[in-house]
């Protein structure tokens, strides 16, 4: 999952989010550089993540982007998940979207001093060009692709997956509505077991 999945599988808890938010910018042991509760957010971003990938309905999603992409067949799948989860009207509607992203970036001000230098580096951008609210639209989207293009050291473009995006959309939604609830459950489940440690 990308962002916004991240940030709301984190079940409104201020700390949860800032560490399954900046995981992907902590590497191995330096989480336990943070404080606890970040570092419960770090622990809940990874078992999402490897949830995520074992799932039967990514296997299928990223059938569309790997014979373009590869190994980052799952970052792409990622940001089309982002995208129907900003749209799914039994999560979010746009005015609760909007709030949610406003509120995200609130706490994230709020942890600047926790937030590692890339991610610091990136977070203005995020902000400004309100990433989590523009999964909503197409471009948002697939501006994100050329995110993941501009971060991955082996691609030079993502028109392809824009294309193959538009393309498949409806397939990946259904891929999405089967894989999401079943996300959401074990996310929770999760987070509770994490919450007790």
């Amino acid at each position: 999952m990308n962002y916004l999945a991240h940030a709301y599988l984190s079940f409104s808890n201020e700390e949860i989010l800032v560490g399954n938010l900046i995981s992907d910018f902590v590497k191995g042991r330096k989480k336990f550089n943070y404080p606890e509760g970040i570092q419960k957010g770090i622990a809940l971003h990874r078992a999402i993540d490897t949830y995520t990938d074992t799932h039967e309905a990514t296997k299928l999603a990223k059938d569309i982007f790997r014979p373009f992409y590869r190994l980052y067949s799952g970052a792409f799948v990622d940001v089309v998940y982002d995208h129907f989860l900003a749209t799914d009207a039994s999560e979010f509607t746009e005015q609760t979207l909007k709030e949610f992203s406003e509120n995200a970036y609130a706490i994230l001000d709020r942890y600047l001093t926790f937030l590692p230098g890339r991610f610091t580096q990136m977070f203005p951008y995020m902000k400004l060009q309100n990433w989590l609210f523009n999964y909503r639209t197409r471009k948002g989207t697939e501006s994100s692709f050329g995110g993941v293009v501009r971060r991955a050291r082996y691609l030079e473009e993502s028109e392809t997956a824009c294309l193959l995006f538009e393309e498949h959309y409806q397939l990946l939604r259904g891929y999405y509505r089967a894989f999401f609830p079943d996300l959401k459950s074990f996310a929770h489940t999760m987070y509770n077991d994490i919450i007790k440690l």
